[in-house]
């Protein structure tokens, strides 16, 4: 469901920017945008009382927390607003390099929850446990877009957290 709203939100940037609209020109832009829209929806389901049938509700999220984490809700809940903070990042191309690493780290944080909801047997909304063969690509996938979108931020912002120098500026070595 995920990789559908995903992909679906994707080609809907793509072809506005085909259409001219500037803000989607490439296909970074448009993943970051696309991984943003994504991210807005699984960011809901930490928020969605137990009570809510239709969608993955905060239960589901806290049954997947490995009993080795502490304070299972409050991760959940921390999970979720990391989540709509690496949005709204993603949307913002001068935050985008640090939404993209900060969500390619919390991606892989989060696999062990993965990997332990699939070798538990952790049912998800109701249904049959997502299999382990199926849920590191997912993660994989998800890293891979994360680090793959920061070509299309800001780079002054990159180049100063990683103290580069800027392009076409010569450097000298002090001595």
């Amino acid at each position: 469901m995920l990789e559908m709203i995903l992909a679906v939100a994707l080609l809907g940037f793509r072809l506005l920017g085909a259409l001219g609209v500037r803000r989607f020109a490439t296909w970074a832009a448009s993943a970051a945008h696309a991984m943003a829209v994504m991210l807005v929806v699984t960011a809901s389901a930490h928020f969605v009382p137990a009570s809510v049938t239709v969608m993955p509700n905060h239960a589901d999220l806290v049954g997947m927390v490995p009993p080795v984490v502490p304070f299972a809700d409050a991760m959940v809940y921390l999970t979720g607003v990391l989540e709509l903070l690496g949005a709204v990042g993603l949307v913002l191309a001068a935050t985008r390099w640090a939404a993209g690493i900060g969500l390619a780290a919390l991606y892989v944080l989060l696999l062990p929850a993965n990997v332990y909801a699939a070798v538990a047997d952790v049912p998800f909304h109701g249904d049959e446990p997502t299999p382990l063969w199926l849920r590191i690509p997912q993660q994989v996938l998800y890293i891979a877009i994360a680090v793959w979108v920061t070509r299309s931020a800001d780079s002054t912002v990159a180049r100063r957290v990683l103290h580069l120098p800027r392009p076409g500026v010569a450097t000298t070595v002090a001595r």
